[in-house]
């Protein structure tokens, strides 16, 4: 028996693709049309949004364990989180959830590790690129990280918000990602972290000038191989 999955999601874009990615890979492992049980919650973005922008880490907290509770109640196992921002936030989940979580920088940490990566960008909100939440991470495996500068943050930033998160995907803004990204890779760094669950909808894999990590994907299959592990 597979466990049931439960995906605590904050923006919808990034949550639907970890949601796809986690039903449709389960086929080949499982079987057509197969997947474990999975249920998935989500407070409006609006409402996390007032607390990050004001760095209430624990209204952040808050809404995430409402979803938790919920999930739980409906008889989630354990449960994910396809949003990388509000993970500055987990650490004040877990002690008070009914159920255990995976945390995504893990399954991004592993998949450099299992690669080789000596040295990661970081891209994603500038919330999640100025927080410990990579870094806390990274510096257990031994992989450095770097950033973008101020500038290119906060352009960022602005992509992610105006445009990722409400469907739109623009060909100016990938081509701009790549441009950070090429900056990053002369500053030393061998793989890029797609550091917002949103990303991955944007920048293409076959023309980054940099391998890349997709959090959101990376954390589907992570959770997959949970729902299947014998406990």
């Amino acid at each position: 028996m597979s466990k049931h999955v439960g995906i605590v999601a904050c923006s919808a874009e990034g949550a639907a693709l970890c949601y796809r990615t986690f039903c449709k890979e389960a086929t080949e492992l499982m079987g057509e049309h197969a997947h474990p049980e999975v249920s998935m919650h989500t407070h409006p973005l609006s409402e996390y949004m007032v607390h990050i922008r004001l760095g209430n880490w624990q209204g952040v907290a808050n809404l995430m364990l409402d979803s938790a509770r919920k999930l739980a109640n409906i008889g989630a196992q354990f449960a994910i989180c396809p949003d990388n921002t509000i993970h500055q936030a987990f650490d004040l989940v877990v002690p008070h959830s009914p159920i255990p979580w995976l945390h995504i920088a893990d399954a991004v940490a592993a998949e450099a590790k299992k690669h080789g990566f000596k040295h990661l960008a970081i891209t994603g909100t500038k919330y999640l690129m100025t927080s410990p939440v990579y870094p806390g991470v990274l510096k257990k495996t031994g992989i450095a990280y770097t950033i973008p500068e101020e500038g290119d943050r906060n352009k960022i930033d602005t992509i992610i918000f105006k445009e990722l998160v409400n469907g739109e995907f623009l060909e100016t803004s990938r081509q701009y990602f790549n441009e950070v990204i090429q900056k990053l890779k002369d500053r030393g760094c061998d793989a890029v972290v797609l550091g917002c669950t949103e990303i991955p909808l944007l920048v293409d894999p076959e023309d980054c000038p940099l391998p890349t990590l997709d959090s959101t994907r990376l954390l589907a299959r992570t959770a997959m191989k949970e729902a299947l592990r014998e406990s």
